[in-house]
Formats: C-alpha cells, structure tokens, sequence
C-alpha cells in the first residue's frame, strides 16, 4: 500500500472494515458545542449545507469512477467552521486507481491549490467514494487527514448505507483534527 506524502498529494488507503470506528464526539446542542469526558469538544462547525447540484456531483463522480474509489475537491469561499460555504465540487484523478484507496493526483492538487489560492478560496471538503463500506472514515483516512480546516466529506455506495427514502448513496461530512473525527451535521438543500 503506497502512503500520500504531503503536501505533493493527498490520499486515503484501504479501508479497515475489522476495526472499530474512532470516537467521535457528540454534535453539538443549539447553545454551542458539547462534551463528554470521552469526547472532546467539537471543533465547529456542527452543521453545514451541502448544495443540492453539488451533492448530486459528488454522487454522479463516484458512480462514474466505480469500480474504483473517486475523490475530488469542494472549493469553499472560507472555511466551514469559520462560516463558508460550499461553492463547487472539482473532480480529480484518483493516481491510485483502486477500489480499496484514492490518492489525489499530484497535478490536480497542484492546479487547484494554486487556482484556489488565485481566487482567495479554499478547500472547503475533501470527498472521496466508498465502494463497500460506510461514509465514515477508516483508520487510513484518520491518520492522513492533512487538512484540519477542510472537511472530509464520504460517500457510500454500499446498498446498506442507502437513504431508506430516495434510495440514494449515503453521505456525511466530517471533520478531522489531530486524529479524532467529529461528524457534522448535513443538510443538503
């Protein structure tokens, strides 16, 4: 298994279905965020709005990639904890061309970094597609989570993971920082 090197690419290895999920904290109430002795405060933001054209992208992306995982970009105005909001979904190549990891190409990474940069946005998400587990991240994407003010946002195509209404893949944001996962709230509208 071939490990993403930072800052050249960003990638997420095989998932470990065996293992436990990772703690995440509780969300966070309307008076602010919560904890738990076990769990550590959240990090913001608690809840977020996915546009509709570009949850419908991310899915579209995923399913064109299949067999293989996908991965791609949400380029924001700001951070999501400090507020921004989602602008767009970029595609991207998956170097690693596997259904178990994804590695974004180097290229792409490069391009987009210095387009967003360019236009004072930034990377809002990053997503990828599970092909036969859940939206959650695997102890791979844990621990090479290099961006703490992005979001990590999952899609699953695994039938289980399904919206049990619209039937569609299931998806979920979340948030990284320093090896603890905090999920955040979607609503995607």
């Amino acid at each position: 298994m071939g490990l993403a090197v930072w800052p050249t690419t960003v990638g997420f290895g095989i998932q470990d279905w065996q293992s436990e999920l990772m703690p995440t904290s509780r969300h966070a109430s309307p008076e602010g965020p919560t904890a738990t002795r076990d769990a550590p405060l959240h990090p913001g933001p608690a809840s977020i709005v996915l546009p509709t054209l570009i949850r419908e992208a991310i899915v579209a992306h995923a399913r064109a990639e299949t067999p293989n995982e996908a991965c791609g970009l949400i380029v924001g105005d700001r951070p999501a904890a400090d507020g921004g909001r989602a602008l767009r979904w970029v595609p991207t190549r998956n170097r690693a061309a596997s259904p178990f990891r994804y590695e974004i190409d180097p290229d792409d990474l490069l391009r987009l970094t210095i387009e967003t940069d360019d236009a004072d946005e930034t990377f809002w998400a990053i997503g990828h597609s599970h092909i036969a587990s859940p939206a959650r991240p695997s102890a791979t994407d844990i621990g090479l989570a290099f961006y703490p003010d992005a979001l990590y946002v999952l899609v699953s195509l695994h039938p289980d993971e399904a919206d049990p209404v619209t039937g569609e893949p299931g998806i979920r944001a979340w948030r990284i920082l320093d090896g603890t996962v905090h999920e955040v709230t979607m609503t995607v509208g």
